[in-house]
């Protein structure tokens, strides 16, 4: 894949992959949080990745039979990746979601990028120039106007539950597989590489989505479960994950990984849409500095490379 020097040679499908994301992402955390008294948190999850497995197999089959013997070879960092970010990622999404609101779960996911940035500093090396630090810190910003509602002295009664400190341990293992996601091969398939890795996470699920049905009480399936299952499975599994594999591949994991602060942005949008919620000041000039942000990570910047190799800890650790 060709990666992009400036943000001027950067083709119409490369932003596409990297906006479209966010937004269908934002709709999983409303739908998540929608159904939290219709369907358990694994069996969410679990049914989630089997719709977007079935979805995916007529088009990933034959790249996924062709590439097999790769998978083996880069054995370790396909489980990885399958176990950090469609496993834990959004079994944990969807525990947090019955104790905190989506909105919160939206705006402490979009710590993410910063956990990117610190990870891949850490174990990779990896160095950011001035305007991707500064696309950080702006789009980090337009977010704590977000949290706070453009009123700096609310940090005063935030306060984390379960549900929140839930998120941040997702949000960890979010910034894990996107760096882990680029030390795997550019050249293989991704739309087979990611019916791999979700065939991987439906044997990490199945067992704990049994072991959930043996210790909680379990309700019947009705029309908006169904609903909720299709829409996370098709859209915010299958075209989401599969764009946002591409942003990786074409943008480097840093520069990707500031899309997450776009969902709080889609998330508002949504609210206001849906649930006739109305909208602030705050609210646009949150999304106005998170858009400032996103300009300035696209100027100047080539896709990172980092090196095809996992970091010592991780190989010892499997």
């Amino acid at each position: 894949m060709a990666s992009a020097s400036t943000s001027k040679s950067t083709p119409l499908y490369a932003w596409f992959s990297l906006l479209l994301p966010p937004l269908l992402w934002a709709g999983n955390f409303v739908a998540g949080r929608a159904v939290r008294d219709d369907l358990t948190p694994m069996t969410l999850s679990l049914g989630r990745w089997v719709i977007a497995l079935l979805f995916l197999l007529p088009f990933a089959f034959k790249a996924m039979r062709r590439d097999w013997r790769r998978y083996w070879e880069h054995r370790w960092m396909v489980l990885g990746t399958s176990s950090m970010g469609i496993a834990a990622y959004n079994s944990l999404l969807y525990c947090s979601l019955q104790t905190t609101t989506a909105s919160n779960a939206l705006l402490l996911n979009s710590l993410a990028p910063l956990m990117i940035v610190l990870l891949g500093a850490v174990f990779y090396r990896q160095r950011l120039n001035w305007n991707q630090g500064t696309a950080l810190i702006l789009s980090f910003i337009g977010v704590l106007i977000l949290v706070f509602q453009g009123n700096w002295s609310h940090w005063q009664s935030i306060s984390l539950n379960a549900g929140d400190v839930i998120v941040l341990v997702a949000a960890a293992c979010w910034a894990v597989y996107t760096l882990w996601l680029r030390q795997l091969p550019a050249d293989l398939d991704r739309l087979g590489l990611m019916g791999a890795q979700i065939a991987l996470a439906l044997f990490i699920l199945l067992p704990l989505t049994i072991l959930e049905h043996r210790t909680a009480t379990v309700p019947e399936l009705g029309v908006k479960a169904y609903a909720a299952l299709v829409y996370v499975g098709v859209f915010a599994s299958a075209l989401a994950y599969f764009l946002y594999m591409r942003a990786v591949q074409h943008f480097g994991p840093a520069r990707a990984g500031l899309c997450v602060h776009l969902a709080p942005v889609f998330g508002v949008a949504l609210s206001a849409v849906f649930l006739g919620e109305q909208l602030h000041l705050y609210h646009a000039l949150g999304i106005g500095t998170i858009a400032v942000g996103l300009v300035f990570s696209g100027r100047g910047t080539g896709a990172q490379r980092t090196p095809n190799t996992a970091p010592r800890a991780y190989k010892q650790a499997i």
